[in-house]
């Protein structure tokens, strides 16, 4: 555990860097081999759209990473933060708690709250209307959500208390993760079941992206998915029933196309529809 805490507390951008790009490596070969679904798409022409959202997420959270440790540091030097008021931990339970911490606000929190708010789910509406939701839809995110994500995990760190190494430890989870329960990958059902008692799994996520609600707003959680069901904002349905993509926006042409993405926060706002066939 100890060693986790130095390698974290100096982590090279290098290898924060190394863990994205290899996660997508990694889970862009086992969904190739054991596909959830057999898309008939170019992946590389999908891929290339969101891997340009993910450089600019990077570039978000490069030029901002400053505030970050000022967070840290200045909760830190306050004795301010949940972590500081809790009496002496083993670090395992330390760890532990400050990262369901750090993914309740950092993550579900933030997502819930883009939801709920409609400026907001105009930025995060880019997310949601890929159609063949893989890997790569991980880190598609438009550059003002980026920059929305970035503020709550800020918050998170200040209200936590959390040191720079378990913010970097919580934010190096977050992607591998986030790139796990969104990557084209079958896993065995009963396996997929047990795991979403503790964690996000891929069937429990690819539910959030059924093209319309109550499904939609649903299932928010990256890390863990205690979340969701303490917050009653647990759902399932057969990934056979499945359709990815957003009602509002299921056209080819402003789905898949980089410029129509980009200026979708911008454009009038499109109301959901609940089909009669989906309500609960």
């Amino acid at each position: 555990m100890n060693d986790i805490v130095d390698y974290f507390s100096t982590i090279p951008s290098l290898h924060r860097g190394l863990i994205l790009v290899g996660g997508i490596a990694i889970f862009w070969m086992i969904e190739n081999a054991f596909p959830l679904f057999r898309f008939n798409y170019k992946k590389w022409n999908h891929a290339g759209i969101n891997i340009f959202f993910t450089l600019t997420t990077i570039i978000v959270n490069f030029i901002l990473a400053f505030i970050l440790l000022l967070a840290s540091e200045w909760a830190l030097k306050n004795n301010f933060g949940v972590l500081e008021w809790l009496p002496e931990l083993p670090l395992w339970l330390y760890t532990l708690i400050g990262l369901l911490l750090l993914d309740l606000i950092g993550a579900y929190l933030a997502h819930l709250v883009q939801h709920k708010t409609r400026w907001l789910w105009h930025f995060h509406l880019i997310h949601h209307t890929d159609t063949w939701v893989d890997t790569t839809t991980a880190n598609r995110h438009h550059p003002g959500e980026s920059v929305v994500r970035f503020v709550f995990t800020a918050a998170a760190v200040l209200i936590t208390g959390a040191p720079m190494w378990l913010a970097f430890l919580y934010q190096s989870l977050s992607v591998v993760f986030s790139q796990f329960n969104h990557a084209n990958i079958s896993l065995p059902e009963k396996l997929d079941k047990y795991i979403s008692y503790i964690i996000v799994s891929p069937n429990m996520h690819k539910v959030h992206h059924h093209y319309v609600l109550p499904y939609t707003d649903s299932n928010y959680g990256n890390i863990f998915s205690i979340w969701d069901r303490l917050f009653g904002t647990f759902l399932t349905l057969p990934k056979e029933k499945i359709v990815y993509g957003v009602d509002t926006h299921m056209e080819a042409s402003e789905n898949n196309r980089l410029s129509n993405l980009v200026a979708i926060p911008f454009q009038k706002h499109r109301s959901p529809q609940v089909l009669p066939e989906e309500k609960i």
